[in-house]
């Protein structure tokens, strides 16, 4: 279900926080994989937000958020990347030899 709401609490240092609405009374948890910015995911306590959330029990509450973004912005998707890695993570190795040869190495 897609609802609109207002940060109650967000714990930067653990990434997640808790979303209230009418449609989720007792507060909707929130993870920081499931907010939808650019940059570094996080919300602010306050602050208007469209969500998806689905009925779970997360850590004392009955509902748990699929997908959180600012009420005034669109969502911002990203792909996803293969392997479960995040691109941040991700470096090659080329190596060139004296004969002008290339191998490059993916060490993720």
């Amino acid at each position: 279900m897609t609802s609109r709401g207002q940060v109650r609490i967000w714990h930067d240092g653990a990434g997640w926080g808790v979303i209230d609405s009418d449609a989720t009374p007792g507060g909707c948890w929130a993870h920081f994989s499931v907010v939808l910015v650019g940059g570094y995911r996080q919300l602010t306590p306050g602050q208007a937000v469209t969500f998806t959330f689905e009925t779970a029990e997360q850590d004392g509450f009955a509902f748990q958020a699929l997908e959180a973004w600012p009420a005034d912005q669109d969502p911002v998707r990203t792909e996803a990347t293969d392997a479960g890695g995040s691109g941040a993570m991700r470096s090659t190795l080329t190596l060139t030899f004296d004969d002008g040869r290339q191998d490059e190495t993916d060490t993720r």
